[in-house]
């Protein structure tokens, strides 16, 4: 994946196709880069230059060195600066699901309309997987907490709009956060699988109007049944106060 670069290569060449591989999807927040020897080997440039361009990406918050681990991708500012936004923020659980709605709805038409096939059989392959997931027992709630969250980002991954990636993985790990899952409500996982199918069907066979009323349908149940869930277990600890 990395092109050899001649003798006369600045850093600025390696800091690009670093940019490159980050920008094309290749490498992700947290990931880590080759070793700076092997790195410099695979490039064709000498071990300074490429600890000169790991310092101008250091410099401009895309890398992070971790001494003694290597360096890492960095999360981008603008989902770092979300992130820690609204979690210095009291956000109830109906703001986050109307955020969802935001993002959710039009991305799901977007993915429709783009027909982007290898995108979409990403999505289809994650149902898949949920299915078969959802099948062994007894059940991992988290295993299936953490493919449902992939199935949504690989939809707005579809869309072809990163900034929305980010935004929604950042919802969605503060609702995880806020409460546990509601695939743990007896049913939930049943019905989610349902609306999930229905949403697939919809981008699969190009129908934005469909996908977006499915992702709209779709959220709008899940913050029922969080909404239901979180005022039953509010009911619970009133009752264990009054016990």
């Amino acid at each position: 994946m990395w092109e050899r670069l001649a003798p006369t290569s600045i850093a600025g060449r390696v800091e690009q196709q670093i940019m490159q591989a980050i920008n094309s999807g290749r490498y992700s927040p947290g990931d880590r880069l080759p070793p700076e020897r092997e790195f410099a080997e695979l490039l064709g440039v000498s071990r300074p230059t490429v600890r000169e361009a790991i310092g101008a990406l250091k410099a401009r918050g895309i890398v992070e060195v971790l001494h003694g681990r290597g360096v890492f991708i960095a999360e981008p500012e603008t989902t770092r600066e979300l992130r820690e936004a609204l979690a210095t923020q009291r956000h109830s659980i109906d703001e986050l699901f109307a955020m969802r709605e935001v993002l959710e709805v039009p991305a799901a038409g977007w993915a429709a309309e783009r027909q982007d096939a290898e995108a979409l059989r990403r999505v289809s392959d994650l149902l898949e997987t949920m299915r078969a997931a959802a099948e062994e027992m007894p059940r991992d709630f988290d295993r299936l907490h953490q493919l449902d969250t992939r199935f949504h980002l690989a939809i707005v991954e579809a869309a072809g709009n990163k900034f929305l990636q980010q935004t929604l993985g950042v919802l969605q790990r503060i609702l995880h956060e806020g409460m546990q899952t509601t695939l743990m409500v007896p049913g939930r996982v049943e019905a989610a699988r349902e609306d999930h199918q229905c949403i697939l069907d919809a981008l699969l066979a190009g129908d934005p109007d469909a996908a977006r009323q499915a992702a709209l349908d779709h959220v709008r149940s899940a913050r029922a049944t969080a909404l239901r869930r979180l005022a039953e277990r509010a009911e619970d600890q009133q009752a264990a106060r009054q016990g």
